[in-house]
């Protein structure tokens, strides 16, 4: 399986910007980036960064995983609401990403705290977004049954 993402850049590092896309799926179609919405929080402009999106994916996998987790174990989740932020941290003459933060609101009838803290560790140290990035993952969950 391969998936694929295309950036494009015009101008300087700091005054050019750039988009990116997602040709076969088309959710990202020329969606804008630049240096100022990376590093400046730039309110009110349209437009994402690669930590943003290294977010969703790793917010977005690790939900699938523990949902399949769950599922292995014989329980379902009601809502898994798993939120992470990505910490980069200034590294020499560049940049790092440092931490990814998952935060998890789940719901899960029927289940242990036992049971469940370690489907939700198997599946923070399991899913594949977790195994690629280089920085510290922490979980902190709330589990309502």
């Amino acid at each position: 399986m391969k998936r694929t993402a295309k950036a494009v850049w015009k101008g300087s590092g700091f005054e050019g910007s750039g988009t990116l896309s997602t040709p076969k799926s088309g959710v990202f179609n020329q969606q804008p980036y630049s240096v100022k919405l990376r590093f400046e929080n730039e309110d009110g402009k349209l437009g994402t960064n690669p930590e943003e999106l290294i977010a969703a994916a790793h917010a977005g996998c690790y939900a699938m995983a523990l949902s399949v987790g769950l599922q292995k174990a014989g329980y379902t989740a009601d809502t898994l609401e798993a939120t992470s932020v990505i910490s980069l941290d200034k590294d020499g003459e560049g940049w790092s990403i440092v931490k990814s933060e998952i935060t998890l609101q789940a719901t899960v009838p029927d289940i242990t705290e036992e049971d469940f803290d370690k489907i939700a560790n198997g599946a923070k140290a399991g899913c594949p977004v977790s195994k690629v990035l280089n920085c510290e993952i922490t979980l902190d969950y709330t589990l309502n049954a």
